[in-house]
């Protein structure tokens, strides 16, 4: 018998992308292309999605106990909604990664306050607590995106320097990168 708790997973992650799609409408202008990088996030995308209705469908699911399940759903939950307070905080500031906003301001309180790229450290945490529910065989995926999102801070971090010379690098010697208090 299939527990409930893929089902609250994927309605998770349905609930984040569509969130994500609304509210980037509101968003400020970019400047320059804002379709770089989409190619590769829509892919993976998709293919998060398909992987995971066909784990949730029974296909690759190998049942998790209730308590792993539980502590996942949780793990997932308590991730996306990290990854939503700071699309929230970050407002109309909020733009496709490497893309510079007109009348960009830099935001360095609410979830930034902790780590300087908080929508990624949400993301995977919520990846990792889909993982221990729909199965380990998906922890693949965090794995793969943490490379993906450390590269991708990485290059946002020069391009938050050249934008914000005089208080990026001291928002970055009080914050880490991803994890609070060691990366």
């Amino acid at each position: 018998m299939m527990s409930i708790y893929p089902g609250i997973i994927l309605a998770c992650w349905a609930v984040f992308i569509a969130y994500w799609m609304i509210s980037a409408v509101a968003a400020k202008r970019t400047v320059g292309g804002v379709w770089r990088g989409m190619g590769i996030r829509f892919v993976i995308v998709l293919v998060m999605l398909v992987v995971l209705r066909h784990e949730v469908a029974g296909v690759l699911y190998r049942s998790a106990s209730p308590a792993q399940a539980t502590v996942g759903v949780a793990a997932c939950v308590a991730g996306l909604a990290f990854a939503i307070w700071a699309r929230v905080h970050l407002g109309r500031n909020w733009g496709m990664p490497r893309a510079v906003k007109e009348n960009a301001e830099l935001v360095t309180s609410g979830p930034y306050a902790y780590v300087r790229h908080p929508i990624y450290t949400g993301m995977l945490v919520a990846l990792i607590g889909s993982a221990a529910v729909v199965g380990w065989s998906w922890l693949l995926l965090p794995l793969v995106l943490g490379a993906y999102f450390t590269y991708s801070a990485l290059v946002e971090e020069k391009l938050m320097l050249r934008t914000f010379p005089d208080s990026y690098p001291a928002y970055i010697a009080r914050t880490k990168m991803l994890i609070p208090f060691v990366f």
